[in-house]
Parts: C-alpha cells; sequence; structure tokens
C-alpha cells in the first residue's frame, strides 16, 4: 500500500503557477494545483513508504525555487 499526503505550499509572491507547473513534472507527484488563500499551491503525493515520501518532499518538491514554507499532511485511514 503507497503512502499519501498533501503538501501545502506557500510561495513568494506571483510564483504559485510557475511552482505548481514545475512541481506537477516531480515523479511520484499526483495532483499539484495553484489555489487562493493562505497556502499558493496545494500537492498530492504519493511514495512506495514514509521514508520514500519524506526524501520525496524534502530533496525534490522543497528545492523547486520560489517556494518558501511547506507543510506536510500525510493522509490516514480510520
Amino acid at each position: 500500500m503507497t503512502v499519501q499526503a498533501y503538501i501545502l505550499v506557500q510561495t513568494n509572491v506571483g510564483k504559485a503557477a510557475e511552482v505548481a507547473a514545475e512541481i506537477r513534472t516531480i515523479p511520484g507527484v499526483t495532483l499539484a494545483e495553484d489555489v487562493t488563500g493562505p497556502y499558493d499551491v496545494i500537492v498530492r503525493a504519493e511514495a512506495p513508504n514514509v521514508d520514500e515520501l519524506g526524501n520525496l518532499v524534502v530533496a525534490k518538491v522543497q528545492v523547486v525555487a520560489g517556494i518558501t514554507r511547506t507543510v506536510t499532511c500525510p493522509v490516514v485511514n480510520i
């Protein structure tokens, strides 16, 4: 079973669309949309396990130019 998460992204002013477009190209990202509100981009991602999900967020998503902050919210099945 894969691990899934939503990644809430804040960007520099005017960079949301550019950041979302780049994040969409990252393997493991299933959705990246620019939105309004306290976050600028919401990402849905999946990985085979928690360690690989963490690596995806830290090594691939957080390094995208224009991102100022991320919050990762793992999906739980209760």
